[in-house]
């Protein structure tokens, strides 16, 4: 009798134990002054991670003592360790602190960049997370948009012969002649230049012109004349954020130059 109930209490106890130690959703939110949408928090213990939403909520696999990562461009970067009332509690804040920018200085180590996969390297995160652990498929290629369907349509199409012994994709050849083909790769072109200069206003446009007196109705026009630059879109394509700021601080000085070689004639 005496040992059913130690074996018994044994259970209890293992079975406790195991309750205690499981992961369950804890609802976020971040608080701060401004954007909070598309914040990286990730669970360094196990290795999980998810993405806030417009209005900074997310929610996440944790437990009492894990510790959490909380990445962004525009924030310093956060540890918390969760507590016991969070867990009972099933919810946490976090307030963030801007982060403050001197372009004058690279700093050379481990930085947030903003990349999820860069991001989780400087967490010291040991697990590996890949698009399993998300349970989605494994690829990682876009959808083409609406230009670049016809652009492959243009560049597409089946083969005919001329009875010469090879093949001719007439589809295509007619394309090239009528310069329909041409046409919609400067589409495309164009397309790419307008989303990579756009991602950079949105994260960079604040910390260029902290310091710098551009009025506003001239700043569409300096950011189209970098997007010009013959060597912007092979920028956007290498995605070195730090290249690219490197590049708009560059073509800044040069538009400023224009400008005032302009007002002098």
């Amino acid at each position: 009798m005496k040992k059913t109930k130690l074996t018994f209490s044994l259970v209890a106890l293992i079975f406790s134990l195991l309750l205690q130690a499981q992961r369950q959703e804890i609802k976020g939110k971040l608080i701060a002054d401004d954007d909070v949408e598309g914040i990286h928090i990730i669970n360094k213990t196990a290795s999980k991670y998810t993405v806030s939403n417009e209005k900074g909520e997310f929610s996440i696999e944790a437990k009492a003592t894990d510790t959490l990562f909380i990445s962004s461009l525009i924030y310093n970067n956060k540890e918390i360790i969760i507590s016991k009332e969070h867990e009972d509690s099933n919810s946490i804040e976090i307030k963030l602190d801007e982060k403050v920018s001197e372009l004058d200085k690279v700093i050379v180590g481990k930085i947030l960049t903003g990349s999820l996969q860069s991001d989780l390297e400087n967490s010291n995160a040991k697990t590996e997370i890949n698009f399993y652990d998300l349970g989605i498929p494994g690829n990682t290629k876009l959808p083409l948009t609406q230009n670049e369907k016809k652009l492959h349509d243009a560049d597409g199409g089946s083969w005919g012969h001329l009875g010469l012994g090879f093949g001719v994709n007439f589809h295509k050849l007619l394309n090239k002649i009528s310069g329909r083909t041409k046409k919609l790769k400067d589409i495309v072109e164009l397309d790419d230049r307008d989303k990579c200069i756009n991602r950079l206003r949105i994260d960079y446009e604040s910390i260029i012109f902290e310091n710098d007196t551009l009025p506003k109705n001239l700043r569409d026009e300096y950011f189209l004349f970098s997007q010009e630059d013959e060597n912007f879109l092979n920028l956007c394509k290498k995605d070195n954020d730090i290249e690219l700021l490197e590049f708009l601080q560059q073509k800044l000085k040069a538009y400023r130059e224009n400008l005032d070689s302009s007002n002098n004639d």
